[in-house]
């Protein structure tokens, strides 16, 4: 023991039987020693954080856990007041409520932020006893300390949760087998599913059938990983409607590092995938028509170029057009023009593979791009459309078309095959129109 708690052992025997005559008045004084030590003893040790002050506050004693939790000697604290630890952030009332509830007497009870040596701050619940003498007069004060930092930390993260829960976003809560714990109104909106169909379910429950099994595995591979994962899935709701969601998935770990929780926060983007379709009609759609407009065939067409010069695929382009459209406008009006466009094109798409891109080129002129054809294999494709369009009357009307074809060429870019192609058209409509125009070898 150090000098100053030797003497807190071995002081004067009046104070010494002073101190605990109410307690044991018919013990010796060396019975008494002995017991003051073993209390001595219990105290240094406690797990709680313990201080003693006189009346005024100021620190007569402080037990080994209270060196532990503010990180200050015993020489820096002996002496001075718990103002020490106060960290600012405990608002003054509190502090005259406390005073006001020591001074008549009375035991307080409450919570306070403080702060370490270290400048961190941290919580703790208290108590705060006051001693009296023989005469009733307050002596001292013992405050017994508890540090609640952690709890206040998990309040806080509840507080936050639960405020998550109240929002538009849908959550739902797992335990770490993925059973479903809890669900909010949010979710019941989107899925239509009440808490008391799905608690004590999966997720599974939710497929829509959309996603492989590749897909799930590098979800739950990101989860595992980094404790996160963000991104558009879909799923079915209860009367089976199968729709996107934007869904974020967090784990949440307990304190020795083991998953406790799923969280998955969603919200449903059907509305927005609308929109972006909608926006992406707009910009590669040909308004009348329906077809792929110019700008999308030509990305189109630069795609296809690369592939085939990174392989020994080829493909080939067709450019036709409406025989005399200009004279069924003016004979008929440009509204019996535009249905004979849209009837055209939903013919000629009728035509075509999935692979294939039909495209509205500009007026009464269209594109073909073929995947994998060779300039033969287009030109028994182009003969056969001739000859259903000229078979077919759109609108009560005869209409033929003209056409040109180039295949790609090693070296080619969309500008050379579209020329050749253009040249190709050139020479059937020049030829008497409703014929089929191959480009040449050589050009």
């Amino acid at each position: 023991m150090k000098n100053g708690e030797h003497e807190a052992v071995h002081g004067g025997s009046e104070s010494e039987r002073a101190m605990f005559h109410p307690y044991w008045p018919d013990v010796d004084l060396d019975t008494l020693r002995v017991k003051f030590y073993q209390l001595y003893i219990a105290v240094e040790q406690s797990p709680a954080a313990t201080a003693i002050t006189d009346t005024e506050g100021r620190i007569e004693y402080v037990n080994r856990r209270f060196l532990e939790v503010t990180g200050y000697s015993r020489e820096e604290l002996i002496g001075k007041t718990p103002a020490m630890i106060q960290s600012g952030m405990t608002p003054d009332h509190v502090y005259r409520e406390l005073w006001q509830t020591l001074r008549s007497g009375r035991v307080w009870r409450g919570e306070l932020q403080n702060r370490k040596k270290s400048g961190e701050l941290y919580w703790e619940a208290e108590t705060i006893t006051p001693v009296r003498d023989d005469s009733g007069r307050i002596v001292r004060f013992v405050a017994v300390k508890e540090d609640i930092t952690e709890r206040k930390r998990q309040e806080e993260e509840l507080r936050l949760l639960a405020s998550v829960f109240q929002t538009g976003q849908a959550t739902l809560i797992t335990d770490p087998e993925m059973r479903i714990e809890r669900v909010n109104q949010a979710f019941t909106d989107i899925t239509g599913y009440l808490p008391e169909e799905v608690i004590g379910e999966t997720p599974r429950l939710f497929k829509s059938g959309r996603h492989d099994k590749h897909f799930y595995a590098q979800l739950w591979q990101a989860v595992l990983e980094t404790g996160h994962w963000q991104g558009e899935i879909w799923n079915r709701n209860k009367y089976g409607d199968i729709y996107p969601l934007w869904q974020a998935i967090t784990a949440v770990y307990d304190d020795s590092g083991r998953i406790r929780h799923f969280i998955a926060v969603f919200h449903n983007i059907a509305e927005r995938k609308r929109l972006e379709e909608e926006l992406e009609q707009q910009a590669t759609r040909d308004h009348l028509t329906g077809t792929q407009n110019r700008r999308a065939f030509d990305v189109a067409m630069r795609k296809a170029v690369r592939q085939a010069e990174r392989s020994d695929n080829t493909f080939s382009l067709l450019l036709f057009d409406i025989d005399h459209f200009k004279s069924i406008n003016d004979q008929h009006g440009h509204d019996t023009g535009d249905i004979i466009l849209k009837r055209l094109a939903t013919l000629v798409g009728q035509t075509l593979r999935s692979t294939d891109l039909l495209a509205r080129w500009g007026g009464e002129e269209f594109a073909i791009l073929l995947q994998d054809t060779t300039a033969q294999g287009a030109s028994i494709f182009a003969e056969r459309l001739r000859q259903q369009v000229a078979e077919t009357r759109l609108h009560g009307l005869a209409v033929t078309i003209s056409l040109g074809i180039a295949e790609y060429r090693r070296g080619d870019d969309p500008e050379a095959i579209l020329a050749r192609a253009d040249s190709a058209l050139y020479r059937a409509k020049r030829s008497g129109r409703n014929r089929v125009g191959i480009a040449d070898t050589h050009e």
